[in-house]
């Protein structure tokens, strides 16, 4: 009787595959052959898996948002009693991806932002991602702007669309040297810091 495979974590052990190489070598080093090789399977057992590279690729990167994803959540569950700016805050920290555990993942997610220029399928993910993102980040500054008891009210989208902003592009800086890890941080909790002023 043939063995049986678990898809789904077939797709995921491809998946960190395709990272890996991404981190080492950008998006134009992944080849469906290389991916194989990294995964230790077979050609067939990735196309079986994947119709297409750019399918594999936006499986990725998929990946990539919920392993963030469930850090934010395990971030929160961890403080359940804790304020919305807190839960903002933390929230931040993690999707910048500025800690050194975290930088071979920004690495891999800016690959994948830059691909996103020209790839519709890639976009149409980061374009879902973000917006889940913006709107947990407009939800919670609605409600520690409510807290915050500011003298002008919070245009809460338009402040969470500027942190999702500030967060990506902190990441970048820090990754080309541009600001040291805790530079960012400063900028980072600087801002947050500001909202509720």
């Amino acid at each position: 009787m043939p063995r049986q495979v678990d898809h789904v974590s077939r797709r995921r052990h491809i998946a960190e595959a395709v990272c890996r190489l991404a981190d080492e070598r950008g998006l134009e080093g992944v080849t469906l052959r290389d991916v194989a090789a990294r995964a230790q399977v077979s050609m067939g057992a990735v196309q079986r898996c994947f119709r297409t590279k750019e399918e594999m690729l936006v499986f990725a990167l998929g990946h990539i948002s919920e392993r963030v994803s469930q850090r934010v959540q395990a971030r929160l569950v961890r403080s359940p009693a804790q304020s919305a700016g807190t839960a903002l805050g933390h929230a931040a920290t993690e999707i910048s991806l500025l800690r050194e555990e975290h930088r071979a993942e920004a690495r891999v997610w800016l690959a994948f932002l830059a691909q996103a220029a020209v790839s519709k399928a890639l976009a149409r993910t980061l374009t879902e991602n973000y917006a889940a993102t913006q709107e947990a980040f407009t939800r919670l500054i609605a409600e520690a702007g409510e807290a915050a008891d500011r003298a002008v009210p919070l245009d809460p989208e338009r402040e969470a669309r500027t942190l999702l902003a500030l967060a990506d592009g902190l990441t970048a800086h820090v990754l080309i040297g541009h600001l040291a890890p805790h530079e960012a941080h400063d900028v980072l909790h600087a801002h947050l810091a500001g909202l509720w002023e």
